[in-house]
């Protein structure tokens, strides 16, 4: 199974796999995410490390579960080759109504089948008010006319 875009990356297909890495976590299905890792795929998350397609989608489920109302803003931030390099910033509440701005950074390393077999993410959370929010769009895909990163300031 491919996922293209395929590396060698060029700037266009290297934006174009981040849009769809965004739209996917914006879907919030764990086992179409997971799809997009090699079986063996290594994740370090926060402080979490994990191994494998199983534990990627059991990790999503209860992430998924425990952030609720969660949109998600993806930015390129350089590319080589098979790795590309992200920013990001979500907006989520939990079960109390606590709104969070999470921005991170991830390093994405790719087989030759476009499937990502490395993922380093570092992530850091903010408590923002209900207010402060700037993601408003309904669930699923960040609208084609919706401002990115940059754009909002982030």
């Amino acid at each position: 199974m491919s996922r293209p875009p395929l590396p060698p990356f060029t700037l266009e297909t290297a934006i174009q796999k981040v849009r769809l890495a965004e739209d996917a976590w914006n879907g919030r299905d764990p086992a179409r995410v997971a799809l997009a890792y090699s079986p063996d795929s290594r994740w370090r998350n926060r402080s979490t490390f994990l191994q494998g397609r199983a534990e990627i989608e059991s990790f999503l489920a209860q992430k998924w579960q425990r952030e609720l109302d969660y949109r998600l803003i993806k930015e390129l931030w350089a590319f080589r080759e098979d790795r590309i390099a992200v920013r990001f910033a979500y907006e989520w509440h939990d079960a109390g109504g606590q709104w969070f701005r999470s921005y991170g950074n991830e390093n994405w390393a790719f087989d030759g089948e476009g499937l990502m077999h490395t993922r380093i993410a570092s992530i850091n959370d903010l408590p923002i008010l209900e207010a402060q929010r700037l993601y408003h769009w309904p669930a699923g895909r960040r609208p084609d006319d919706h401002a990115g990163l940059t754009e909002l300031g982030l």
